[in-house]
Protein backbone atom coordinates (compact mmCIF):
# COMPACT_ATOMS: atom_id res chain seq x y z
CA UNK A 1 0.00 0.00 0.00
CA UNK A 2 2.72 2.18 0.80
CA UNK A 3 4.22 1.40 -2.52
CA UNK A 4 1.11 1.99 -4.34
CA UNK A 5 0.87 5.40 -2.33
CA UNK A 6 4.49 6.45 -2.93
CA UNK A 7 4.25 5.61 -6.72
CA UNK A 8 1.46 7.71 -7.20
CA UNK A 9 3.21 11.21 -5.70
CA UNK A 10 5.68 10.23 -8.27
CA UNK A 11 3.60 10.29 -10.92
CA UNK A 12 1.64 13.33 -9.86
CA UNK A 13 4.94 15.17 -9.29
CA UNK A 14 5.92 14.31 -13.27
CA UNK A 15 2.75 14.98 -13.96
CA UNK A 16 2.69 18.68 -12.36
CA UNK A 17 6.30 18.80 -13.59
CA UNK A 18 5.72 18.72 -17.20
CA UNK A 19 2.54 20.53 -16.96
CA UNK A 20 5.15 23.98 -15.29
CA UNK A 21 7.42 22.82 -17.77
CA UNK A 22 4.76 23.22 -21.11
CA UNK A 23 3.49 26.57 -19.29
CA UNK A 24 7.00 28.16 -19.03
CA UNK A 25 7.87 27.04 -22.40
CA UNK A 26 5.03 29.66 -23.35
CA UNK A 27 6.04 31.97 -21.14
CA UNK A 28 4.73 35.87 -23.01
CA UNK A 29 5.65 39.10 -22.12
CA UNK A 30 3.02 41.34 -20.85
CA UNK A 31 1.26 43.62 -23.75
CA UNK A 32 0.15 46.48 -22.45
CA UNK A 33 -1.16 50.02 -24.38
CA UNK A 34 1.34 52.71 -23.96
CA UNK A 35 -1.21 54.69 -21.22
CA UNK A 36 -1.35 51.63 -18.65
CA UNK A 37 2.71 51.66 -19.06
CA UNK A 38 3.32 55.42 -18.38
CA UNK A 39 6.10 54.18 -15.53
CA UNK A 40 7.64 51.89 -17.34
CA UNK A 41 11.35 52.51 -18.11
CA UNK A 42 11.33 52.16 -21.43
CA UNK A 43 14.84 53.97 -23.14
CA UNK A 44 14.07 57.50 -24.69
CA UNK A 45 16.05 56.55 -27.97
CA UNK A 46 13.42 53.82 -28.46
CA UNK A 47 10.35 55.48 -27.20
CA UNK A 48 9.32 57.31 -30.55
CA UNK A 49 10.15 54.41 -32.26
CA UNK A 50 7.38 52.47 -30.00
CA UNK A 51 4.98 54.81 -30.10
CA UNK A 52 5.01 56.09 -33.62
CA UNK A 53 1.93 55.54 -35.64
CA UNK A 54 3.36 55.84 -39.16
CA UNK A 55 4.90 53.21 -41.20
CA UNK A 56 7.78 51.43 -39.84
CA UNK A 57 9.24 50.67 -43.18
CA UNK A 58 9.55 54.23 -44.30
CA UNK A 59 10.33 55.68 -40.89
CA UNK A 60 13.44 53.07 -41.22
CA UNK A 61 14.39 53.80 -44.92
CA UNK A 62 14.54 57.58 -43.76
CA UNK A 63 17.12 57.02 -40.82
CA UNK A 64 18.98 54.68 -42.81
CA UNK A 65 21.95 56.19 -44.49
CA UNK A 66 23.22 52.94 -46.20
CA UNK A 67 20.66 50.43 -48.15
CA UNK A 68 17.78 49.19 -45.93
CA UNK A 69 16.68 45.74 -46.60
CA UNK A 70 14.53 42.49 -45.14
CA UNK A 71 16.25 39.40 -44.45
CA UNK A 72 13.62 36.36 -44.67
CA UNK A 73 14.08 34.38 -41.35
CA UNK A 74 10.89 32.06 -41.78
CA UNK A 75 7.85 31.66 -43.22
CA UNK A 76 5.28 28.91 -42.71
CA UNK A 77 1.84 27.57 -41.09
CA UNK A 78 2.64 27.18 -36.92
CA UNK A 79 0.20 27.26 -34.32
CA UNK A 80 0.59 30.74 -32.49
CA UNK A 81 1.54 31.64 -29.16
CA UNK A 82 -1.28 32.22 -26.55
CA UNK A 83 -1.81 35.83 -26.79
CA UNK A 84 -1.65 36.01 -30.78
CA UNK A 85 -4.43 33.78 -30.44
CA UNK A 86 -6.84 35.79 -27.85
CA UNK A 87 -6.05 39.25 -29.70
CA UNK A 88 -6.79 37.45 -33.01
CA UNK A 89 -9.47 35.81 -31.90
CA UNK A 90 -8.76 32.49 -33.37
CA UNK A 91 -10.11 29.01 -32.50
CA UNK A 92 -7.67 27.22 -30.28
CA UNK A 93 -5.84 24.78 -31.72
CA UNK A 94 -6.18 26.84 -35.23
CA UNK A 95 -2.75 27.48 -37.22
CA UNK A 96 -2.06 30.23 -39.22
CA UNK A 97 1.14 31.47 -41.37
CA UNK A 98 3.76 33.40 -39.31
CA UNK A 99 6.32 35.26 -40.70
CA UNK A 100 9.43 36.73 -39.72
CA UNK A 101 12.10 38.83 -40.87
CA UNK A 102 14.89 41.34 -39.78
CA UNK A 103 14.25 44.95 -40.99
CA UNK A 104 17.91 45.79 -41.25
CA UNK A 105 20.35 48.81 -42.16
CA UNK A 106 23.34 47.86 -44.23
CA UNK A 107 24.03 44.50 -42.33
CA UNK A 108 22.83 46.00 -38.90
CA UNK A 109 19.29 44.08 -38.21
CA UNK A 110 17.27 46.89 -36.62
CA UNK A 111 13.87 45.06 -35.86
CA UNK A 112 12.95 42.14 -35.94
CA UNK A 113 9.16 41.51 -36.74
CA UNK A 114 7.13 38.61 -36.43
CA UNK A 115 3.62 38.85 -38.24
CA UNK A 116 0.87 36.34 -37.78
CA UNK A 117 -2.05 36.23 -40.33
CA UNK A 118 -4.82 33.29 -39.93
CA UNK A 119 -5.57 31.22 -42.55
CA UNK A 120 -9.41 32.69 -42.84
CA UNK A 121 -7.49 36.61 -44.09
CA UNK A 122 -5.75 35.15 -46.56
CA UNK A 123 -8.33 35.74 -48.74
CA UNK A 124 -8.83 38.42 -51.61
CA UNK A 125 -6.45 41.21 -52.09
CA UNK A 126 -5.03 40.07 -49.02
CA UNK A 127 -3.51 36.47 -50.32
CA UNK A 128 -0.62 38.78 -51.98
CA UNK A 129 0.58 38.37 -47.89
CA UNK A 130 1.88 35.06 -48.13
CA UNK A 131 4.25 35.84 -51.35
CA UNK A 132 5.84 38.77 -49.85
CA UNK A 133 9.39 37.25 -50.19
CA UNK A 134 12.01 39.85 -48.49
CA UNK A 135 9.36 42.76 -49.71
CA UNK A 136 8.70 45.13 -46.69
CA UNK A 137 5.23 44.34 -45.46
CA UNK A 138 4.59 48.27 -44.27
CA UNK A 139 4.81 49.17 -47.67
CA UNK A 140 1.67 46.66 -48.60
CA UNK A 141 -0.19 47.81 -45.78
CA UNK A 142 -0.18 51.98 -45.99
CA UNK A 143 -0.72 51.74 -49.22
CA UNK A 144 -4.15 50.61 -48.81
CA UNK A 145 -6.74 53.27 -48.13
CA UNK A 146 -9.23 50.95 -46.73
CA UNK A 147 -6.38 49.44 -44.07
CA UNK A 148 -7.37 50.15 -40.29
CA UNK A 149 -5.15 49.26 -37.59
CA UNK A 150 -6.04 48.26 -34.26
CA UNK A 151 -4.82 49.12 -30.87
CA UNK A 152 -1.01 49.75 -30.15
CA UNK A 153 0.22 47.68 -27.29
CA UNK A 154 4.21 47.72 -25.75
CA UNK A 155 6.08 45.51 -24.09
CA UNK A 156 9.52 44.72 -22.68
CA UNK A 157 10.74 41.51 -23.03
CA UNK A 158 13.74 39.20 -21.88
CA UNK A 159 15.42 35.64 -21.92
CA UNK A 160 12.12 33.67 -20.19
CA UNK A 161 10.45 34.63 -23.70
CA UNK A 162 10.63 33.26 -26.64
CA UNK A 163 9.92 35.69 -29.13
CA UNK A 164 13.15 37.49 -27.21
CA UNK A 165 15.62 34.73 -28.53
CA UNK A 166 14.16 34.81 -31.84
CA UNK A 167 14.36 38.65 -32.15
CA UNK A 168 18.23 38.05 -30.52
CA UNK A 169 19.14 34.90 -32.61
CA UNK A 170 21.62 36.65 -34.68
CA UNK A 171 23.00 38.65 -32.57
CA UNK A 172 26.17 38.19 -30.88
CA UNK A 173 26.31 39.93 -28.05
CA UNK A 174 22.98 39.01 -26.21
CA UNK A 175 21.08 42.12 -24.83
CA UNK A 176 19.22 41.49 -20.85
CA UNK A 177 16.12 43.78 -22.33
CA UNK A 178 14.65 44.41 -25.34
CA UNK A 179 11.24 46.52 -26.12
CA UNK A 180 8.51 45.70 -28.87
CA UNK A 181 5.27 46.57 -30.04
CA UNK A 182 2.40 45.35 -31.59
CA UNK A 183 -1.17 45.95 -33.25
CA UNK A 184 -3.49 44.35 -35.22
CA UNK A 185 -3.81 45.46 -38.69
CA UNK A 186 -7.45 44.69 -40.57
CA UNK A 187 -7.50 44.67 -44.27
CA UNK A 188 -11.02 44.45 -45.98
CA UNK A 189 -11.51 43.80 -42.39
CA UNK A 190 -9.49 40.22 -41.84
CA UNK A 191 -6.82 40.60 -39.11
CA UNK A 192 -2.92 39.64 -38.91
CA UNK A 193 -0.70 40.81 -36.09
CA UNK A 194 2.34 42.73 -36.71
CA UNK A 195 5.29 42.04 -33.94
CA UNK A 196 7.74 44.76 -34.16
CA UNK A 197 11.12 43.84 -31.69
CA UNK A 198 13.64 46.66 -31.48
CA UNK A 199 16.83 45.92 -31.97
CA UNK A 200 19.86 47.40 -30.02
CA UNK A 201 21.78 48.56 -32.95
CA UNK A 202 19.15 50.58 -34.55
CA UNK A 203 19.67 54.37 -34.64
CA UNK A 204 18.22 56.85 -32.14
CA UNK A 205 14.78 57.96 -33.85
CA UNK A 206 15.52 61.37 -32.42
CA UNK A 207 17.36 62.67 -35.14
CA UNK A 208 15.24 61.27 -37.51
CA UNK A 209 12.48 63.72 -35.94
CA UNK A 210 14.64 66.85 -35.75
CA UNK A 211 14.76 66.36 -39.44
CA UNK A 212 11.33 67.54 -39.84
CA UNK A 213 9.92 70.60 -40.56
Amino acid sequence: MRYSRALCSVRDFLTLRSQLSRRSSFSEPAWRSYSRLRHARADKDKLCWLLDSASLTQRLIQACSGRFHVELLDLGWATPLPSEVRVLRMHHGRRALIRQVLLCCDEQPWVFARTVIPYSSLRGRARRLAFLGEKPLGAVLFADPCMRRGVLQISELSSEHPMFAQATGRLKRKPKRIWGRRSVFYLGDKPLLVNEIFLPGIKSCKSLYNKEP
